[in-house]
Order: C-alpha cells, then sequence, then structure tokens
C-alpha cells in the first residue's frame, strides 16, 4: 500500500483553509466555516465549555474530564507509564491483567502523573518581541528566554497553576496559556494490553481496527477528595453515525507545515533517516533483553511500545517526504510564497533573504547535531537523567528565575519536583542495558579519541562503565533507611534521591554517588556546546522564523492555523468512508468484526474476558470510527464530541495514509481513528462489570460516592 498525501492547500498557507484541515486555536476558530459546511456554529460560551472539559497530561497525550467527581478519559497507551509503575509497586502485571477499582477508596495514585487544565488565554506578543526587538542574533534567544520567564513567574501566583508563553505561527504571535495543575491523579480502570493493543504493532496505523484503547483516571483535589467540577463531557449512548459532524479537543504534539524547503530537505535527507536508525537500534535492544524473563518483559513493554510507535510514525513522515509529488507541492507553495513577498518591494526589503537565512542556519545546526546530542542529550538511562537534573537543579535553582535554564524556571518547579520524588520503581538491569548501549553508540559518533568519550570511559569498556554506575549508585532509591550497625538506630539519610535534592549545591558538591560525578564531570562541556547552539542556532533561527511568520501574515492574514505545539486545539470533521487502492473503507467497525479477527495467537488473541463475555455483547455495536478530523502525535486520548458537546468517541490513532500529517494533510485519505462511545459502555458493562463506571458517566444518581461494584 502506497502512502497517499497531497497538500491541497498547504494548510497554513491560505485562508480560509480548504476541507476539514485545521488544528486550531481556541482564540481563532473558524466558528463560520463550520456552519458554512455542517451548519452549526460553535459560540464562544460553547468553545470555553469544551475547552475546560478538555485536559492534558503533562509530558504527552490528551485526556478529557467525562463526570462531575473528576473523572478522566484517556486512552490504555497515554497510561501506561502509570499502570506499569502500579504494576511494579503491588508486583502485579495490570497491563497483562487489567486494571478496575471496585470503589474509589481502591483508586491507587499514579507515580508522577500531572494534568492541566487551559483555563486562560492571554496574548502577550508585544511584549516579548518588543523585548527582543533591538538584540543581536547571539543575544535573541537569552533575551527572549529572561522575558518569558518574567510573564510565566507573574502570572503562576501559585503552584495550583502553570503558566506557559507558548509560541504560535513559529514567532508571529505568542500566547500565555495558563494550566490549573492537578498532581493527584489515580487509576479507576484499565482493559487488558490484548484488547487495548489488539493487533500490535501490525495493525498500528492501520484500519480498519477493534482496539479499546481507552482508560479512566481520576483527578483528587488538594483536600485528597475527588474534585469536584462543572464542567465536564456528558456522554452519547448512541455515539456517532456515518456523515455526523465530530471535533476533536486535545493537544497535538507537533507539526511542520510552515519549515521552509531546507528545513524540509534537512528533516528528509538526515534528522529522519538517523532517528529512525536509532529507533531500530533501541528497538533491537529492547526486544532482546524481554527474551531474558518475563517480568523483563512486563517493566520494558511500555518502552518497547514507545519506540515501535515512534518508528512507525516517523517512517511515515519520511515516506511522505521522500514522495517526489507530494514533495514538488510543498516546493511548489513556498515559490508561490516568495514570489507574493518579492512582489511588494516593501515586503521583499524587510522579508526576501528570510529563506536564505534560514537555509544557512540549517546547515549550521547539521554541524552541531553530533556533539549536541551525545552531551546535552546524554546517555540513554533514566538514572543518568535524575542524576544530570540534580546536579543542574543545585546549580540553577539559586540564580534569578530568568538566568536559569528553561526546565528550571519557576514555572516548571512543581512538575520537576514530582518526577524526582516520584516513587516510581526503577529497573537496574535494564538500566545497564540502556546504559551499555547508549554509551557504546556515542563513543562510535564522537570517536574514541573524543575528550569527552575519554572522560565518560576512561580505561573502561561501555559495559564495564555502564555495570559500575548503575550498581554503585543510590539514585534509585527515594529515601535511605540504612541502620547504623553499631547502634541500630536509623543513619542520617545524605545519600538518596530526596536527600540530594532537598540538599542543595552543597550536598550535590559533596555526593561521591557514582553517577552523580559522572553526571558532573561532563556537565560544563554539555552547558558548553548547548550555549554555543543556542547562540549561534536556535537564537538566530527563532529571529528568521519570526520574520517569515509576519511575511505570512502580511500575504495571508492572519484567519489562518499555526503549526501544533502541544497545545490546546480544536479541529472539525465528520465520519467518513476513504478509497485505498481503489477499494472503498468503511468508517465504523463493529465487535463482530473483533471475534472475526480474533485468531487465538498474539497480537490477534481477545482476553479471555471477552470470550467469556460473547454470548452477551451486541456484536452489531460500533467499535472503532474513522473521521476526517485533522489531528497528529499528542492528540492521543482526545475527546471526540458531537455539537452537544457530548463524548462520541476517543481518538487514539490516526490510519497510516495519517502519517505524512506532519507536513499535509488530505481530506480523502487523511483519516483519525476513535473508539466509539457506544463500545466503551458495552465493554464496561457487559465484560468488565464497571457499573459505577457507566452509572457516573451516564450522571446517575448516587453515583460514584455509593462506590458500588
Amino acid at each position: 500500500m502506497k502512502l497517499r498525501l497531497f497538500a491541497l492547500s498547504m494548510l497554513v498557507l491560505t485562508a480560509p483553509a480548504l476541507a476539514d484541515e485545521g488544528m486550531w486555536t481556541f482564540n481563532n476558530f473558524p466558528s463560520a466555516e463550520v456552519k458554512k459546511k455542517y451548519g452549526f456554529e460553535p459560540t464562544k460560551e460553547w468553545l470555553d465549555q469544551v475547552r475546560l472539559a478538555s485536559v492534558r497530561i503533562a509530558g504527552g497525550c490528551s485526556a478529557s474530564l467525562v463526570s462531575a467527581d473528576g473523572l478522566v478519559m484517556t486512552n490504555h497507551h497515554c497510561a501506561r507509564t502509570c499502570i506499569e509503575n502500579l504494576s511494579g509497586l503491588q508486583k502485579k502485571d495490570f497491563n497483562k491483567e487489567g486494571f478496575f477499582a471496585k470503589t474509589m477508596a481502591d483508586e491507587p495514585k499514579c507515580p508522577a502523573m500531572e494534568m492541566n487544565q487551559l483555563v486562560e488565554i492571554t496574548d502577550v506578543t508585544k511584549r516579548v518581541q518588543d523585548a527582543t526587538k533591538a538584540v543581536t542574533d547571539d543575544k535573541f534567544a537569552e533575551t527572549q528566554k529572561s522575558e518569558i520567564a518574567k510573564i510565566e513567574k507573574d502570572c503562576a501566583t501559585s503552584d495550583e497553576f502553570r503558566c506557559d508563553v507558548v509560541t504560535l505561527y513559529r514567532g508571529g504571535r505568542y500566547d500565555l496559556y495558563k494550566y490549573r495543575r492537578f498532581q493527584d491523579v489515580r487509576l479507576v480502570m484499565a482493559p487488558e494490553d490484548a484488547i487495548a493493543f489488539f493487533g500490535g504493532d501490525p495493525d498500528n496505523f492501520m484500519f480498519p481496527r477493534y482496539d479499546l484503547d481507552m482508560t479512566f483516571v481520576r483527578i483528587y483535589g488538594a483536600d485528597g477528595k475527588p474534585l469536584k467540577n462543572d464542567t465536564y463531557f456528558k456522554w452519547s449512548a448512541a455515539g456517532a453515525k456515518e456523515g455526523d459532524l465530530t471535533f476533536v479537543s486535545g493537544n497535538p504534539g507537533g507539526t511542520s507545515r510552515t519549515l521552509t524547503v531546507s528545513q524540509l530537505e534537512d528533516d528528509r535527507d538526515y534528522r529522519l533517516p538517523q532517528r529512525l536508525f536509532r529507533l531500530s537500534e533501541i528497538r533491537g535492544l529492547i526486544s532482546e533483553y524481554q527474551n531474558r524473563g518475563p517480568e523483563q518483559k512486563r517493566h520494558s513493554n511500555d518502552t518497547l511500545f514507545g519506540v515501535e510507535n515512534a518508528f512507525k510514525a516517523l517512517k511515515g513522515r519520511h515516506g511522505a517526504l521522500a514522495d517526489s509529488a507530494f514533495y514538488g507541492k510543498l516546493k511548489a507553495n513556498e515559490e508561490d510564497f516568495k514570489k507574493k513577498v518579492n512582489a511588494n518591494p516593501k515586503l521583499k526589503k524587510e522579508f526576501g533573504k528570510v529563506w536564505d537565512e534560514i537555509a544557512a542556519l540549517t546547515k549550521k545546526n547539521a554541524t552541531m547535531r553530533k556533539e549536541y546530542g551525545a552531551l546535552e542529550g546524554g546517555p540513554y538511562s533514566d538514572l543518568f537523567s535524575k542524576a544530570r537534573t540534580l546536579v543542574r537543579y543545585a546549580a540553577e535553582s539559586s540564580k534569578p528565575n530568568g538566568e536559569r535554564l528553561k526546565e528550571f524556571t519557576d514555572s516548571r518547579m512543581p512538575q520537576l519536583k514530582a518526577q524526582m520524588l516520584s516513587n516510581a520503581p526503577v529497573y537496574k538491569e535494564l538500566e545497564i542495558a540502556k546504559l551499555t548501549w547508549s554509551l557504546t553508540k556515542i563513543r562510535e559518533d564522537l570517536s574514541p579519541d573524543h575528550p569527552i568519550v575519554k572522560k565518560m570511559l576512561g580505561v573502561k569498556s561501555p559495559a564495564e562503565v555502564a555495570k559500575a554506575l548503575i550498581t554503585g549508585t543510590k539514585l534509585d532509591e527515594l529515601a535511605a533507611t540504612a541502620k547504623d550497625p553499631k547502634t541500630g538506630k536509623p543513619m542520617a539519610d545524605t545519600t538518596s534521591r530526596t536527600a540530594l535534592f532537598n540538599g542543595g549545591a552543597a550536598a550535590i558538591d559533596a555526593s561521591k554517588d557514582p553517577m552523580i560525578e559522572f553526571a558532573r564531570s561532563f556537565d560544563a562541556e554539555a552547558r558548553a556546546i548547548r550555549t554555543k547552539w543556542e547562540n549561534e542556532v536556535e537564537g538566530p533561527l527563532k529571529k528568521q522564523q519570526e520574520a517569515l511568520a509576519k511575511a505570512r501574515f502580511a500575504v495571508y492574514g492572519q484567519s489562518i492555523y499555526p503549526d501544533a505545539t502541544f497545545t490546546l486545539r480544536l479541529s472539525y470533521g465528520s465520519v467518513k468512508s476513504y478509497l485505498e487502492d481503489g477499494r472503498e473503507v468503511k468508517p465504523l467497525t463493529t465487535f463482530a468484526g473483533a471475534f472475526t479477527r480474533h485468531t487465538g495467537a498474539e497480537p490477534f488473541a481477545l482476553p479471555k474476558t471477552w470470550l467469556d463475555a460473547k454470548p452477551k455483547l451486541n456484536l452489531d455495536t460500533p467499535f472503532n470510527m474513522a473521521t476526517t478530523n485533522d489531528i497528529i502525535g499528542g492528540n492521543s486520548g482526545s475527546p471526540m464530541v458531537n455539537k452537544d458537546r457530548e463524548v462520541v468517541g476517543l481518538i487514539f490513532d490516526g490510519n497510516i495514509q495519517s502519517l505524512g500529517g506532519d507536513y499535509g494533510f488530505d481530506e480523502s485519505q487523511n483519516r483519525a481513528i476513535a473508539v466509539h462511545s457506544s463500545a466503551i459502555l458495552e465493554a464496561l458493562e457487559k465484560i468488565y462489570g464497571a457499573q459505577r463506571i457507566v452509572d457516573e458517566l451516564k450522571g446517575k444518581a448516587g453515583s460514584p460516592a455509593a462506590g458500588q461494584p
């Protein structure tokens, strides 16, 4: 099957967009265009209600509030880390067996899971752009970072809020997004992995699909009780049918639809191939590791899922850029844009050279790629990441907010602290395997003679260094509980992650933990390459992209949508079939199709719960559906709602044709894939006996506080 994708309108370069195209910000949604095509015009009140009922999982994925008691719906694959962590803590395998808390008291807290609700959007474009108006290229990134840190600090009046200045149109606009932050999130229900990812990697990004990729969690307030909220999505038991209007509210991770041709060529010829090569090696590493035993397989499944998903997604993106017809259209769109700029003497004088400047910076970026990745990216190890964070936190936290590395600014501290002080289990055997591979790759990339490689390895092999570091570190311990061998009394905790985090620079400087010493040994060189990149590439590139955005506004106006930035967006579309190799692909599958597809062998083996429940099920119940909504990675877990703001589906994937959606959109082929709302109710009630969740979704009196199974 050939990946087909045509940039019919080049999306963000025309206004208004054609077809069901665009991941729109809530303060620039084309309500009139929706009315023109579908007869329904979303009002500001309607948009506000959708925005407040939508939540973001910090670190990736989307979700939604679906009850007045803080019940949240997302994908199983978005909650895999929580499920895997709880499995490790409770010595279970909830990914394999599934999980259902029969009462609220049984809902366990997910380690380090945070959710954000967007409560306010403020335009701060003038303030950000004024701050950098007269600065030189090499000071652009530093000056902008400082101003953004000030804006975010002024906004976040307490740890209850998170404030992010969001760059839109690659610098054409800056909005301040104020989020309400929730850090007590507890697992309510998750089906077995066998049905949440039915079909496995072979079916990933394919359609027809038969996946129950859902999980329910609950937000708890500061009082330790379920969050009471007035704004949430009601449930549509009937769901959507072919032709129905659908909206998807979520946080698409990132698109590249406004990159220049020179940047696209860099993606096609260098960046994407390198990432694919690296992912394929990691996939082999983790696959081999899983052969060591069932426990190794259990605790590395989430890692393997992420790697395989990323590999297939990036392969699709590369395939789009490698398609001569598609790429030719991208080049033609840029040439048309250039002609319009150059036809206006004023625009030509101001913006005519921007494409050449971006091309030069793209080449310069390529020269730093290996060293930046090895040093600032750092070795592939969770324990190394913790060590580097501790080293840098100790150094950065004492600086003025505007002078810190951006990941240590005040607005990001609550999430950083939650992650560092999380009780999520660490698996040292897996850490040794990852670090050994990573150090081997760093030596391969930089050469054995590179000063940093010599500093990292000395005269030892990567395997020897990795084993010594991982077995010797105590950073996997949240708190030390050692006792004095003479007195039997608890000894002062000076070695654990908590002690080092709270101890500041003095504790880090005094630490003899081998991983801390390792991270400290080349931190100066890592910071140096980061500073060089920020001053010579990032800052100048931001300045040129800001100019390009202004040129785009001058030519096409501002009634256009920006590239995705892992911030809340709204897309519109409808349930619709499409053609694949001349064959019509119907937009809805059913439970009957899942049983037909069942072979009894992984990954097409339905769980025993499904086989046992088959006589009770309505096999005509819609299962998965395809719509024309414009989505991308990060939209996983997004609610799909109708014009009445009722849940009709749960986004979990796109079809294979949509993988080039990073660069363009084609309504005739691109499809968003969702779990149908009817399927969710059918499974909860008849397969899992989760009546208390069904009652809560339906808003029945007495639920969920009654806590009935």
